[in-house]
């Protein structure tokens, strides 16, 4: 199997990385683009950090399970297939799916810890950065704890001012300045996506 383009797409948490992957699927064939997501790395709930209010910080680096993470995404360069399962943070509704990531020629390798993590991010062949403003990302951020995980508006407002702010100021916002792509998306980003696009299926048809 030919070594896959391994793309790496950052940035804070409500920026837009699901938006862009989305899109970035629609556009290719199930077996041209595998996805393998850090939201599906989480560590038990029960080994999460707390902080002084007793409430569990799930946006640590710590909060992902780095070494599984990294050894999963080789196995996919390496042409190996993964099965596992989804992780549904504390959502009592939700189902887990069992997760199949196949072998691609263009692995995306997607959350806000991809280029924090060096084994991860020296795997990376293109590094991209998605960035908002604080006020958007924080409207999206409810959206979806609220829709996707069950937290509501106060737990959402919580976490936010004093997990998902402070570790975006501390351990990603810095790594923007070492991405080869950095995307704004305050609004929307297609004309964006679309040359990406363009890119990729050039690449594909060169390989």
């Amino acid at each position: 199997m030919t070594k896959p383009f391994t793309i790496g797409i950052t940035g804070g948490s409500g920026s837009g990385k699901t938006y862009l992957i989305e899109n970035l699927s629609n556009r290719f064939k199930p077996e041209e683009v595998c996805l393998i997501s850090q939201d599906n790395y989480y560590r038990p709930r029960e080994e999460q950090v707390t902080d002084e209010n007793g409430v569990q910080n799930f946006d640590l680096p710590g909060a992902i399970d780095d070494v599984r993470f990294y050894n999963d995404l080789l196995k996919l360069k390496q042409g190996e297939t993964i099965v596992k399962q989804e992780y549904t943070f504390n959502n009592p509704s939700a189902i887990p799916k069992t997760i199949e990531l196949r072998p691609a020629s263009i692995l995306i390798v997607e959350g806000i810890f991809v280029q924090y993590f060096k084994e991860i991010e020296n795997q990376l062949d293109l590094k991209i950065f998605i960035e908002a403003k604080d006020h958007v990302k924080l409207s999206r951020r409810i959206r979806r704890d609220n829709d996707q995980r069950g937290y509501d508006l106060d737990d959402v407002l919580y976490r936010y001012q004093h997990h998902v702010m402070p570790v975006y100021e501390k351990f990603i916002d810095p790594l923007k300045h070492n991405a080869d792509l950095v995307i704004p998306n305050n609004s929307h980003f297609d004309r964006a996506i679309e040359v990406l696009v363009l890119s990729l299926k050039a690449r594909l048809t060169g390989l």
